[in-house]
């Protein structure tokens, strides 16, 4: 604008002390392998020094799984006052001692624009958290705050609840394998009901029992914007949803929902079936290794159907019977989204292939299908084996059949003749159950054809199969062409 100097050309001085620097840092840099892309440079497992990271002037900054940091982030956040404009630090698995911790504290109140703190891992932060985050006040731009297996106590969990008003933008909030929390979450439900923004809330294994369920009930009813729950592997829990799940209809933007491994009752899945089917936005369900999905699930699992953006649906686990399956079977033939379908561990699979082929020929999102230990028979992989002959399953990335040992080495030969179809295959995994070794048939070679023409492959899981000496010269040749040694066949040993 007229009256206003324009940009101040730098001094020749100032130019040639630019150009020193940033020759410093491509050196620096190159050392290590990396670059700077968007002011965020990710040194996860780099084996840093003190030294290295004094060069640095960043918004985000990865320095994860370093042991250096243990013992020396007081030197490091002496630096602090040159990263003011620091916005990411992830810290996970550093070895931090107490002083570091303590320095750590000090260091945060110099770093004002902080929004994502991942102090994961590190067992020294439990018992010292009051230190570390006591700097942070109403107002505090922090986004996501990760305390994963942090040994945290009970006093830390009420002091997180004590927190979380004060942060007013927290939209990540992962406070999982610290089961000592559990007794303190009185102090962190009251907390989370000022938690408006929070959009994930992880409390895997935290030692959640019955009660915590009608605990959480409470903050539910704020946590409008909530997208991730996970409540997975607390084992006590189980019985707490029997009339305390209807909060959770509170969560209409819900898209994932972990609740594997929670000793679910009866009583829970009657209570979930009037729940589950009502969180239409709903995109990741598991209810994974809960063995009474299996035998009262029928209503829950036949309402499925009502869920028409669910993408990823974990059940392996659950001992299924005839009766569930055949209603998850009905319900899937209305889940066009379908891309993850884990149907491991459940016996009756084994046998009933031709109830899921309706379902795999619609599912034309299909990436991941997993039936690991279902009892397979020849008669199964047969009729899969037309199913992607016939042009379905174009989109299937992951494949796991392992731990089926009852199929003949004739559905093998069949299945492997038309795995080549799968033109978007990643990975394929065929193992043994580890007490059973056998050796490779003729279909072997069905294998290694079909695999010259799977352009994405690249793991081929065959434990405890045995090759003859001739199989073992084809696969080492194969091995040795340059086109193909990007290919992994995991047998470990034959």
């Amino acid at each position: 604008p007229k009256g206003f100097p324009g940009p101040r050309k730098p001094s020749l001085g100032s130019e040639m002390q630019l150009g020193s620097r940033m020759e410093k840092n491509d050196q620096f840099l190159q050392t290590l392998g990396k670059k700077i892309v968007n002011k965020c440079l990710d040194l996860n497992s780099c084996g840093l020094t003190t030294a290295d990271v004094r060069k640095m002037d960043l918004e985000e900054l990865d320095i994860s799984w370093n042991d250096f940091v243990g013992g020396n982030l007081p030197s490091i956040t002496q630096q602090m006052h040159v990263t003011s404009k620091l916005k990411v630090l992830r810290l996970a698995s550093c070895r931090l001692t107490t002083e570091d911790v303590q320095a750590l504290g000090e260091a945060l109140e110099m770093i004002p624009e902080l929004e994502e703190l991942n102090l994961s891992w590190n067992s020294k932060v439990g018992g010292n958290l009051p230190l570390i985050l006591q700097k942070f006040q109403k107002g505090s731009k922090i986004h996501v705050l990760e305390l994963m297996d942090c040994a945290l106590t009970s006093e830390d969990g009420a002091f997180v609840g004590r927190l979380l008003p004060k942060l007013q933008s927290l939209e990540v909030l992962d406070l999982s394998i610290n089961r000592n929390i559990g007794g303190s979450l009185n102090s962190i439900a009251q907390g989370l009901q000022s938690a408006s923004t929070l959009k994930v809330l992880k409390l895997h294994s935290c030692g959640l029992s019955q009660k915590s369920v009608r605990i959480l009930d409470a903050a539910f009813r704020y946590l409008g914007e909530l997208r991730k729950l996970d409540l997975s592997c607390n084992k006590e829990l189980g019985g707490g949803f029997e009339d305390a799940s209807a909060p959770l209809v509170m969560l209409k933007h819900l898209e994932v929902l972990d609740l594997h491994q929670c000793s679910l009752t009866v009583d829970d899945i009657m209570s979930l079936t009037q729940v589950i089917p009502l969180l239409s936005n709903l995109q990741e369900l598991d209810l994974s290794a809960n063995k009474n999905v299996g035998s009262s699930s029928e209503n829950l699992l036949s309402r499925l159907r009502f869920l028409p953006s669910l993408k990823s649906l974990l059940i392996n686990n659950c001992a299924l019977e005839s009766e569930t399956f055949t209603a998850l079977v009905e319900a899937s033939i209305h889940l066009p989204a379908l891309e993850i379908v884990n149907l491991s561990w459940n016996k009756c699979v084994g046998g009933n292939m031709k109830m899921l082929l309706e379902t795999l020929k619609l599912s034309t999102s299909l990436q991941v299908l997993r039936l690991s230990s279902c009892s397979l028979v020849t008669e199964d992989v047969k009729l899969l084996a037309s199913v992607i002959r016939r042009g379905h399953l174009t989109k299937l990335q992951k494949l796991d059949l392992s731990y089926n040992d009852g199929i003949c080495d004739a559905g093998w030969a069949i299945f492997c003749q038309n795995l080549w179809f799968l033109k978007e295959l990643t990975e394929l995994d065929i193992s043994l159950r580890p007490s059973h070794f056998r050796d490779c048939g003729h279909w072997f070679r069905y294998l290694l054809c079909a695999v010259t023409k799977l352009p994405e492959i690249t793991e081929i899981g065959m434990k405890r199969w045995t090759l003859p000496a001739s199989q073992e010269e084809e696969l080492g040749s194969f091995d040795q062409d340059p086109k193909r040694r990007g290919i992994h066949f995991d047998h470990g040993g034959f």
